[in-house]
């Protein structure tokens, strides 16, 4: 990585950022609304359409730290970092089916998170709370995660320190209180296009510059047969059962994070979800191809410190400056997007389910906007708390944690669309074994997300958000039988209404 000032770079970069703060601010007037009502800052008014919707999921679930860290993990180990390829490819099907369902529910219910949904469902507001708190704590280290990328490409233009990073998300959080989820939406449109541009240039112009994909193969196949271990271009056997739990377990709770749901439930139909579906696998196409300028370092002979380092060290060694700018600029603007909406949806989630319930019922419908947007500032003053005071491994550890936590809340918002047989007892006590268990185990892995099950003397590396899950499944499903069904009064010629 360069050590000194990159004028040019900079100078491009600052440019493209100027850019898409402006357009933050203006992001107010755009699809006019009352900013004071929480569905129009926090949804959109739930307006947006097939085109504004794919450019914003599309930059809400490939962020700054997928641009990094995927082609990074690809440096180190090889095969085993594409698993975030067919993660991408399942979880379509996945929205396809599930979330029309889920829009429509929440659409008629008036709701503006999942967990809103579930209260509505069964009433209460404990599990819903425990919903809530599992979407925020899980999101936490997902937006530092999201700075960390941030860092890593400012740093690579010749700047130390954390003041630029803390100035870069200062105006995010300013423009996100301003104009809401409006601001990533216009932004994501800006990013996307950037990225496509970066990652297709790349892809054309660095084997060119290696002697083709052939050469780039060859050289990074002889990297990992001299480094030994598991490392490859193809997957070892003990690394198959491993890699496909992963992309599972990873394609089921990628859309119960606040940020992916907040995106979905801003869409303006069921059609519109369906479409996105049907249209947004163009980004697991990307994410290969990003995926590969892994292979592409070890051929360019890059070396780095920090694994994370790896394609902005790349493009640095590549590429002319104002192209290491451009593209300093697009992987930051990445960070942008889905750091905006993360911060939106868990404020949406403090704000609804469990501020308003647990402190404050009487809140107005102003009040509920003006809390959320204060918490968005908060939540991204957290965020950036964890890269400036703690390790950026913790945050990694966070986020590894947050992904098996945030699939604990799968049942009680996905197979409720499904079925009205379960309870909420059981629902709470299924999600709370699969924390324990989810948590135990991630530990005593040291921090790993594979566990190695012994079945009738076999081996089985499974992911343990999936363990976790099943037990969560397990107990739902069998409190949920013995437990007695609710009854439902018969009110002649009216329909009946549950207790």
């Amino acid at each position: 990585m360069p050590v000194t000032l990159n004028i040019i770079a900079l100078t491009v970069f600052l440019g493209f950022f100027a850019l898409v703060t402006v357009i933050g601010f203006m992001a107010s007037r755009w699809k006019a609304g009352d900013l004071n009502d929480l569905h129009q800052w926090g949804l959109g008014g739930r307006q947006f359409g097939t085109l504004i919707t794919w450019f914003l999921i599309g930059g809400d679930f490939y962020t700054a730290y997928t641009v990094i860290a995927v082609p990074a993990l690809v440096y180190a180990v090889g095969a085993y970092g594409f698993f975030a390829l067919p993660y991408t490819i399942i979880v379509y099907p996945f929205v396809f089916l599930v979330m029309p369902r889920l829009w429509k529910a929440c659409h008629k219910g008036n709701h503006i998170t999942a967990a809103d949904y579930v209260q509505g469902e069964y009433g209460g507001k404990w599990f819903a709370a425990a919903i809530a708190v599992t979407g925020i704590v899980a999101t936490m280290p997902y937006i530092a995660l999201q700075l960390i990328g941030m860092q890593v490409v400012i740093k690579s233009l010749g700047i130390s320190g954390e003041i630029p990073l803390t100035v870069a998300f200062l105006i995010l959080a300013f423009y996100t209180y301003a104009s809401g989820i409006r601001a990533p939406a216009m932004i994501a449109f800006v990013k996307d296009i950037m990225i496509y541009i970066v990652v297709i240039v790349a892809v054309c112009l660095i084997p060119s510059k290696l002697g083709g994909y052939a050469s780039v193969f060859d050289s990074a196949g002889a990297y990992f047969a001299a480094k030994g271990g598991v490392t490859g271009l193809t997957l070892q056997p003990s690394q198959v059962f491993a890699y496909a739990s992963l992309a599972l377990g990873s394609a089921l709770a990628a859309f119960m994070y606040p940020h992916t749901m907040t995106a979905i439930l801003s869409s303006s139909s069921e059609k519109t979800i369906k479409k996105n579906a049907i249209l947004l696998p163009v980004y697991s196409v990307l994410l290969g191809l990003i995926a590969l300028m892994g292979y592409m370092a070890i051929a360019a002979g890059v070396k780095v410190t920090n694994n994370t380092e790896v394609v902005p060290a790349l493009f640095a060694q590549l590429f002319p400056s104002w192209f290491v700018g451009f593209a300093a600029a697009a992987i930051a603007i990445s960070a942008l997007v889905p750091a905006a909406i993360m911060s939106i949806g868990s404020a949406n989630l403090f704000t609804r389910n469990l501020w308003k319930p647990l402190v404050n019922p009487k809140l107005t419908a102003k009040q509920e906007s003006q809390n959320a947007k204060l918490v968005s500032l908060l939540v991204k003053l957290g965020a950036l708390g964890f890269i400036v005071f703690l390790p950026t491994k913790f945050a990694i550890d966070l986020q590894l944690l947050g992904g098996v936590w945030i699939l604990q809340t799968l049942p009680a918002i996905v197979l409720t669309l499904y079925t009205k047989r379960l309870r909420l007892p059981a629902l709470f006590v299924g999600w709370l074994a699969g924390i324990a268990l989810g948590t135990s185990l991630v530990y005593i892995q040291g921090l790993k997300p594979i566990f190695a099950l012994q079945i009738a003397g076999n081996t089985y590396p499974v992911y343990i958000g999936l363990i976790a899950l099943a037990l969560n499944l397990v107990l739902t499903a069998a409190i949920s039988v013995l437990l007695p069904a609710k009854a439902i009064p018969a009110v002649s010629g009216k329909m009946a209404n549950t207790a």
